[in-house]
């Protein structure tokens, strides 16, 4: 089993859980997070005045899934999530040494 964790920009969300549902990818969770990588924030003007975003707003996606799947999936969140610019995000992939459902005690595959 694999972890994909992916980072996207917040407006290609819905894009990214369509792309997934259509290739059978049900189940995923999602959190608000903040953060920058390369471009180390950017300016923005509010009423007049200039400040420094330090830490750009991104949503952070988390699957587990069986690690023949992990190739196909990595690469429809790329395509979904991409706009060419930077900031796109970034998409990681771990390993998993188990899965237990808390309500049943499944392991494994079964778990997820």
């Amino acid at each position: 089993m694999k972890k994909i964790e992916a980072i996207i920009k917040p407006f290609k969300m819905d894009e990214v859980k369509e792309a997934l549902n259509n290739i059978g990818i049900k189940g995923m969770t999602i959190s608000e997070v903040k953060g920058y990588g390369r471009q180390k924030g950017h300016k923005e003007i509010y009423r007049g005045a200039e400040y420094v975003m330090d830490f750009i707003p991104k949503i952070k996606i988390e699957l587990v899934l069986e690690a023949a799947r992990v190739a196909e999936v990595v690469e429809c969140i790329r395509r979904a999530a991409l706009t060419g610019k930077i900031g796109d995000g970034k998409i990681f992939v771990l390993p998993v040494e188990d899965v237990i459902r808390v309500r049943t005690g499944e392991k494994g595959y079964e778990a997820i």
